[in-house]
């Protein structure tokens, strides 16, 4: 790889713009193409009940790798040009052209589950079978799966741990989480493609401050192309399409890529504070441990305009004695609103779906749509500031940096 990487990032920055120029482009030209193909949706946010495309991260996902395939050349100039090039960097070559297989693998798969409306159960097999081209990149080139131990933990563990295969069975598990964790908290206009621009600029500065050399190349040359492809998708309100689930999956094993060939996959997860803790409060429904409806979105109110909690109604015997001691305790701690009534012979319960929009819409009650979307997005800037502080102050406690 260049020892410079500053011609290359300034390169891939050029071609990276041309693509969000492609993609702002293409989305309003296949729009009737997609509405013709049956995909498409209604904006259930809007008291306009009119054809919405869905399924366009398909396309910014498709300049994404066309723009790479493109750029995988530029790295290598010098040794083409056989410019003080002793031998041909083959493990930096391997680990860019598996990155993009993996990414590959997860557009495909993304653009099947939004065309066969795919279950729960494929949306975890398929993100893991996506990652193992990866995984054996990191096998071959790096191979290393020792970590160091928290200071509280050395006079039991020592120094230094060989986690072997746990390591990764770890790096599989978050391309999992990152691929979901963006799919899960969603349902309002601009929330999937604002999370993943946020994080994806958290990403850039945390590179800017620690990384240098190849992997600061490594990293940016996927995060800069994404981070556009994120601002092509947010920049209109209200949303004119649907990004889809081919976009957060594309997204999201974009940053499990980044994280993992990147050596920062710790850190990483501390970017995704938000959907961390919407991934936990939403694990009673996820397991069905409470009943989870086909669609968690916030609810319209047609009178005033704005949106309000969306619940999940049951009969009371549906539920079993786990979830019953989950809603007494989500309940006390004002985590959930229980609604119980009657209704013939049967028992029923109500509670609000378990969202972190929806926990916000608690707390604060209805909004309207775009406020609530900046308010979804500025608890995503102050999760990437905790992260920060996390990673620069708070790990000094647990590490010697």
């Amino acid at each position: 790889m260049s020892p410079i990487p500053i011609l290359p990032l300034v390169i891939n920055c050029c071609m990276s713009a041309l693509g969000c120029l492609a993609t702002l482009k293409l989305i309003p030209a296949f729009k009737e193409h997609f509405i013709s193909a049956r995909l498409y949706g209604l904006d259930m946010n809007k008291t306009t009940k009119k054809q919405v495309p869905e399924s366009q991260g398909v396309i910014s996902g498709t300049v994404f790798l066309i723009i790479l395939f493109l750029f995988i050349p530029v790295p290598f100039l010098g040794c083409f040009m056989g410019e003080q090039c002793r031998s041909f960097p083959h493990n930096e070559f391997v680990q860019l052209i598996g990155a993009l297989l993996a990414i590959c693998c997860m557009i495909f798969l993304g653009f099947a589950d939004d065309v066969l409306n795919l279950r729960w159960r494929h949306k975890l097999l398929l993100p893991t079978m996506a990652s193992l081209p990866l995984l054996m990149v990191y096998f071959t080139n790096f191979g290393n799966t020792v970590i160091v131990v928290p200071k509280p933990f050395r006079a039991l563990l020592g120094m230094h741990l060989d986690l072997g295969i746990l390591y990764y069975a770890y790096m599989g598990m978050l391309a999992v989480f990152c691929t979901n964790a963006i799919n899960i908290l969603a349902g309002i206009n601009g929330i999937e493609s604002g999370q993943a621009l946020f994080i994806s600029g958290s990403i850039i500065i945390f590179n800017v401050l620690e990384l240098n050399g190849d992997k600061y190349l490594d990293s940016c040359i996927f995060i800069i192309q994404s981070a556009l492809s994120c601002f092509c998708l947010f920049l209109r309100y209200p949303s004119s399409v649907f990004v889809g689930d081919t976009f957060c999956y594309f997204a999201g094993m974009t940053f499990a890529v980044v994280g993992i060939l990147g050596h920062f996959s710790k850190t990483m997860l501390l970017f995704f504070i938000p959907q961390v803790v919407n991934f936990i409060y939403s694990l009673p429904q996820l397991f069905h441990i409470v009943p989870c409806p086909r669609h968690r979105l916030p609810r319209l109110q047609a009178d005033t305009g704005k949106l309000g909690m969306s619940y999940s109604k049951f009969k009371q015997k549906d539920l079993g004695k786990l979830g019953q001691l989950v809603l007494k305790v989500a309940e006390a701690l004002w985590l959930l609103e229980v609604r119980r009534g009657q209704e013939g012979d049967d028992e029923f319960i109500e509670c609000n779906n378990m969202t972190l929009i929806n926990l916000v819409l608690k707390i604060l009650g209805p909004i309207q749509e775009r406020n609530l979307t900046a308010i979804m997005l500025l608890i995503q800037v102050l999760g990437s500031a905790i992260a920060f502080g996390i990673r620069y102050h708070l790990v000094r406690l647990f590490y010697d940096v």
